[in-house]
């Protein structure tokens, strides 16, 4: 860890105490010492922010920073089970909008990355959107037969990756520090909330990743109607560059525009629910970052468009199984059911209640009974249900929260599109056709299949794991040898066996 690492750690937060960000942090929440630096880092501040709020000194002082630290507020929003819900909440007003780089810098970024296929891009207007690690602009492609299209031309920010690998490395350092200066704070595990952020850099940083996200929804969604995604130019992507169809539309934010269109708002608000329930529950892949920014309406179609694939959500079989099951326990009141699943998926340990359990979650969905359904909220639901959960000693399922935080972006614009929103009945089919799908004969087939398939995993690595340890008992008899050692030996290798032939008996019952 170079000093250069401790000397951007230094900038950073005089960055932090100058604009006010300090003044976030609840001094009787944290250590003695620490409180002392919080108060000496206040001395700092400048005059004008105590008359501001607080989520804007912090998004000035992240902004100020740059883009490695506007990305790092947003992934903290995302983990409210590390850094607390409120903190989270004061990260989530975080906008991914920069000030354009220079757009002189365009071509010579274009040709160095595309080559002599540079030059079939034409006609690059000025930015159209700029965020922290990339900026979109609209072009003309004309190919080898003199075919124009209208497209879009993702280009990331110069020096952008050496940025981000510079300031990692800074929060390294800052984040190993505060663990062996604060050993109170390692609850928040803050080399984990870097790390974090470091796996979704390097995934943002490489724009051929998104291309293939864009690819992988595209072909699970070519036979749903309603949600249209762009369509990539591989031959105009690489890393640097992602090149991809001009999608037109209103602005989902823009309420009065697309009234003028003449658009039906609920039914835009029904669409774009189903459509991310559809995909985290049927696909188990969906678009994580669905702000109004990355939303837009077809005028001709009342489609929803979705663009920008830099965050992407995916979540197993028995993941989506499991929140199917919670949404449609909540939405029959089986509180019973909902606790038992939670039980089944290992996700609260079994020395707890199941009837104690289901008798918080009833104390969660019975005051939805009765209510006006623009009352309830899904995600308050859900994040209720978390909440409970830390009770019952459940361990945090990061890709569960981030789950959690794009239901409540997709169900704040929904509610944005029609205040009445009905939430379980829009939910229902979805939902209920995926727990009905599972239950039914399709459904046992794919478990058999599942099953199968880890035990024929589970089988082809046997061969290996006894010559290993045959290998080791051949070691080791060779050092010790003695008759008492040599009948431990049998014992240990008739002990090995019979944990084959447990192991074998486990895949006979999965299978059956």
């Amino acid at each position: 860890m170079g000093l250069g690492a401790y000397f951007r750690l230094v900038r950073a937060g005089y960055v932090l105490a100058r604009e006010g960000a300090l003044s976030i942090i609840d001094k009787q929440a944290i250590p003695p010492g620490l409180r002392f630096g919080v108060g000496l880092g206040r001395l700092f501040e400048r005059p004008s922010v105590k008359r501001t709020g607080k989520v804007e000194r912090l998004t000035k002082a992240l902004n100020r920073l740059g883009p490695t630290y506007v990305k790092f507020g947003q992934t903290l929003a995302t983990r409210p089970d590390i850094v607390g819900p409120e903190i989270a909440a004061e990260f989530a007003v975080l906008q991914d909008a920069m000030e354009p780089f220079d757009a002189a810098l365009v071509p010579g970024l274009l040709a160095e990355a595309l080559k002599e296929r540079a030059a079939e891009l034409t006609e690059l207007s000025p930015p159209i959107a700029a965020a922290s690690i990339a900026q979109v602009h609209k072009a003309v492609l004309v190919d080898a037969a003199g075919k124009r299209r209208e497209v879009a031309v993702k280009i990331l920010r110069p020096g952008v990756k050496q940025r981000f690998r510079d300031d990692l490395e800074s929060y390294y350092a800052g984040a190993r520090l505060a663990e062996r200066m604060v050993p109170a704070l390692r609850r928040l595990r803050p080399i984990d909330v870097v790390a974090t952020l470091e796996r979704s850099a390097r995934i943002e940083l490489d724009l051929r990743l998104e291309a293939a996200a864009i690819s992988e929804m595209a072909e699970n969604t070519k036979d749903d109607r309603g949600f249209i995604i762009p369509q990539i130019s591989w031959d105009h992507t690489t890393d640097t560059v992602l090149t991809t169809t001009w999608v037109e539309g209103i602005p989902i934010r823009d309420v009065a525009a697309l009234e003028a269109a003449g658009l039906d708002r609920k039914a835009l608000a029904r669409n774009l629910l189903q459509s991310f329930l559809r995909h985290a529950i049927r696909d188990g892949y969906f678009h994580a970052d669905m702000h109004p920014g990355n939303l837009f309406a077809d005028p001709g179609t009342g489609d929803i468009v979705a663009v920008d694939f830099g965050i992407m959500g995916r979540i197993s079989r028995r993941e989506r199984r499991f929140l199917a099951d919670i949404l449609h326990g909540f939405i029959t009141r089986d509180y019973r059911m909902i606790a038992r699943r939670h039980f089944e998926i290992g996700y609260v340990p079994r020395s707890q209640s199941v009837d104690d359990f289901a008798s918080a979650l009833r104390a969660i969905g019975e005051p939805l009974q009765g209510r006006k359904a623009n009352d309830i909220s899904m995600a308050k639901v859900l994040g209720q249900l978390f909440a409970t959960t830390e009770m019952f000693d459940m361990r945090t399922r990061p890709e569960l929260v981030l789950l959690q935080k794009s239901m409540v972006l997709v169900e704040g614009v929904s509610r944005a599109l029609d205040p009445a929103l009905d939430i379980w009945t829009i939910t229902e089919p979805v939902v209920g056709d995926w727990v009905r799908r599972e239950a039914g004969p399709l459904g046992r087939l794919e478990d058999i299949r599942d099953n199968l398939t880890t035990a024929a995993e589970a089988i082809s690595r046997l061969p290996a794991i006894i010559a290993k340890a045959e290998a080791a008992l051949d070691d080791y008899d060779a050092e010790k040898r003695s008759p008492k050692r040599s009948f431990n030996r049998f014992m240990v290798v008739a002990g090995f066996w019979l944990l084959v032939v447990a192991s074998l008996l486990l895949i006979w019952r999965l299978w059956g």
